[in-house]
């Protein structure tokens, strides 16, 4: 792993790349963005056996740029009133420019979780000036319950940066027992992190105020997997049909049996990777079948 500080807006952003233990020709590079109250770590954590997503990306010849996203880690926290999504996206997009030109790809698929996720999809639909395959998400949607933990979380009387129990957050981000281990949901314990309580705001709006608009300007392919027992999102067949509806590219919103919202971390956590192993490489190949023979990648930076 090569951990880096990247300048962006003023501030610094934390990243790390992570090698692939075998090189394969033509894998995209992941750009993995982890969700509120987590840093980057959320990745590193294994969910069963077979590891967590950088282990199971590594087996299979993908690099890997974990990032901590603005106000987690090392990483500048923006102010409060200039913390949305949107703008994540805009310094986000640099960031990833800037990473490119120490470690060339070609071509990026993105990999969001939760909030990551709704980032991930601001950045495809800006779109960026790197060549991205794809933009593969879990933990996020269309909808979210009525009086469920979304809104909760979001009315609590906090400001500034938070740190919330462990306890309430183990509530929310694991599905019933027997989904996940007792090992993981320890190990997880050490991906969590102090939150600008402001993101939990924003969630829970985000679908009624931005997804339409964000969806219908991204054009590469979007695979997003709801958890069958997400205490933050609907996860109904009417409301993955009701996201897959938003968008005008091709789009995927299967459910994940016995999971709850933090997906990695239960013990299908590995069939969530594999999925998303397997979509950024039928990504990759489309794009390069559909670039003009000795063509290059568009400049970054």
């Amino acid at each position: 792993m090569e951990s880096r500080l990247i300048a962006a807006e003023g501030g610094q952003v934390a990243v790390a790349y992570h090698a692939p233990a075998t090189e394969i020709a033509g894998r995209p590079l992941l750009v993995a963005l982890h969700g509120g109250t987590y840093t980057s770590t959320y990745f590193a954590v294994a969910g069963g056996p077979a590891g967590s997503f950088l282990d199971i990306a590594a087996r299979n010849g993908f690099p890997v740029l974990t990032v901590d996203r603005p106000g987690y880690g090392t990483s500048t926290l923006l102010p409060e009133e200039d913390n949305t999504f949107a703008r994540q996206a805009e310094i986000l997009d640099r960031v990833i420019a800037a990473a490119l030109n120490r470690w060339p790809a070609p071509a990026v698929v993105l990999v969001g979780h939760s909030i990551g996720g709704m980032i991930s999809l601001e950045i495809a639909a800006r779109p960026p000036r790197w060549p991205l395959a794809g933009v593969t998400t879990s933990g996020n949607g269309a909808r979210i319950p009525a009086g469920g933990a979304a809104e909760a979380l979001g009315a609590l009387p906090l400001s500034g940066v938070v740190d919330l129990p462990v306890a309430d957050r183990d509530g929310v981000m694991f599905g019933p027992v027997g989904s996940f281990t007792e090992a993981a949901r320890d190990a997880a314990h050490g991906s969590y992190a102090p939150t600008p309580f402001v993101e939990l705001v924003r969630a829970p709006v985000w679908a009624a105020e931005r997804l339409t608009t964000v969806a219908a300007a991204v054009r590469v392919p979007v695979l997003t997997v709801l958890a069958e027992y997400d205490a933050l999102w609907d996860s109904s067949a009417a409301a993955r049909a009701d996201y897959e509806s938003r968008f005008s590219g091709p789009v995927s919103a299967p459910v994940l049996p016995g999971t709850g919202h933090s997906i990695d971390h239960h013990l299908m956590g590995s069939a969530l990777d594999l999925m998303q192993l397997g979509f950024a490489e039928e990504c990759a190949v489309r794009l390069a079948q559909a670039a003009p023979a000795g063509s290059q990648a568009a400049p970054v930076g």
